[in-house]
């Protein structure tokens, strides 16, 4: 009878080209998530001596070796990168704006701010705005 264990499942898998930078003891992946094209993925290592790892990578696929080792495997590259902890964080932000649309601002409101800004572009306009500021 043979062990016919099913390998672990990704902690995170990109698609597309994976921007790596690297920072002190941080190594930041980020790229599309392969799930779905419309969010963004970004992996943060942190780690005690920083890899040697390129500026970017191709279709990135991470795995949990142990406790403290992550394998990181992509089109052209396999790296082991050690790391006291990982966080991955999914931006969602354009599916939450298509669910709740921003409000238009009142009209009110943009004509205010369209005068202060127009004043503030000129000599005259500004010596106008501080000296209502100065009267407060």
């Amino acid at each position: 009878m043979s062990d016919t264990e099913a390998p672990p499942s990704p902690l995170a898998a990109f698609r597309g080209r994976v921007a790596c930078r690297l920072a002190r003891n941080v190594l930041t992946l980020s790229g599309s998530d392969a799930d779905s094209a419309d969010d963004c993925l970004i992996l943060t290592f942190i780690c005690p001596s920083v890899p040697d790892v390129p500026d970017s990578l191709t279709a990135a696929v991470i795995h949990a070796a142990d406790e403290r080792h992550y394998r990181i495997t992509s089109a052209s590259r396999n790296l082991i990168v050690e790391a006291t902890s990982l966080h991955v964080h999914h931006d969602i932000g354009r599916a939450f704006y298509q669910a709740v649309p921003p409000r238009p601002a009142p009209l009110k409101k943009r004509l205010f701010w369209r005068v202060v800004l127009a004043l503030a572009g000129t000599r005259a306009g500004k010596r106008l705005l501080l000296s209502v500021r100065r009267k407060d």
